[in-house]
C-alpha cells in the first residue's frame, strides 16, 4: 500500500455550500487530518462542511481577516466526498491529509 500525504483542497469557497472539495478516488482511502478556513475579509463570514453528508460545522461564524484551525483524524473509502462553502468567496479552505491506495 501507498501512502501519500498531500493538500486534498486548497482554494477559495463558493457561496455554495454543497460544493464538493475532494473525492476519494477509487480503490483508496483518505485520512483527513487538518483542516484550515480563512477569513480573508473585513466583515465576518460562515462556512459549512461535511464529510460524506454528515455536517461538521454549520454555517460556523468566523470573524474578519480570522483563522480557525480543526484538527482532526476522520477516514473516508473510496468515492466519499468531502464538500463545503461559505457565505463569500473571500474564504479559503485548506484540507490537508493522507491517501492510501
Amino acid at each position: 500500500m501507498a501512502t501519500t500525504v498531500k493538500a486534498l483542497y486548497r482554494g477559495a469557497a463558493t457561496t455554495n455550500t454543497a460544493t464538493t472539495l475532494y473525492t476519494v478516488p477509487a480503490a483508496t482511502t483518505a485520512v483527513i487530518t487538518n483542516i484550515v478556513i480563512t477569513n480573508t475579509s473585513g466583515s465576518l463570514q460562515t462556512y459549512s462542511l461535511s464529510l460524506d453528508g454528515v455536517s461538521i460545522a454549520t454555517t460556523v461564524a468566523i470573524s474578519a481577516t480570522d483563522s480557525v484551525v480543526i484538527d482532526m483524524k476522520q477516514v473516508l473509502g473510496a468515492t466519499k466526498i468531502i464538500a463545503g462553502g461559505a457565505s463569500a468567496t473571500s474564504v479559503n479552505i485548506h484540507i490537508s491529509g493522507v491517501e492510501i491506495a
